[in-house]
């Protein structure tokens, strides 16, 4: 897995990029802030992904935890999914992708999804 976050000063805001986001939960930020943007690549699955977003510092466990966002990702397409005007997370956020959609799904995706996140 690559893993970066990059701090877009002029934005004000920071860039998180997982090139291989999957059942485990990554940490985006450890407090509170705001989203602005997610875009998702799935263009190397044959079937839909979800990623998970959570709205906690505190420790995920998929398959369990209520994640505070799900986005259904269509098959072999990259979304761009902007949060216009940007929506607050009060604790931290943190994104998983797997192969079902709710609460209850655990199995990663067969191929990559990567996930490019704006936040501040």
């Amino acid at each position: 897995m690559a893993v970066s976050n990059l701090i877009l000063a002029a934005l004000a805001a920071n860039l998180f990029q997982d090139t291989v986001n999957a059942n485990a939960p990554i940490v985006v930020k450890g407090s509170a802030g705001t989203l602005y943007l997610i875009h998702i690549d799935n263009t190397l699955n044959g079937v839909p992904s979800f990623v998970k977003l959570y709205d906690t510092a505190a420790v995920v466990t998929v398959g369990t935890t209520a994640p505070d966002w799900i986005i259904k990702v269509p098959a072999g397409v990259k979304l761009p999914v902007p949060f216009v005007g940007g929506v607050a997370f009060a604790a931290g956020l943190q994104a998983a992708t797997v192969t079902t959609g709710g609460t209850s799904g655990t199995t990663s995706p067969a191929s990559a999804v990567a996930l490019s996140i704006s936040y501040s």
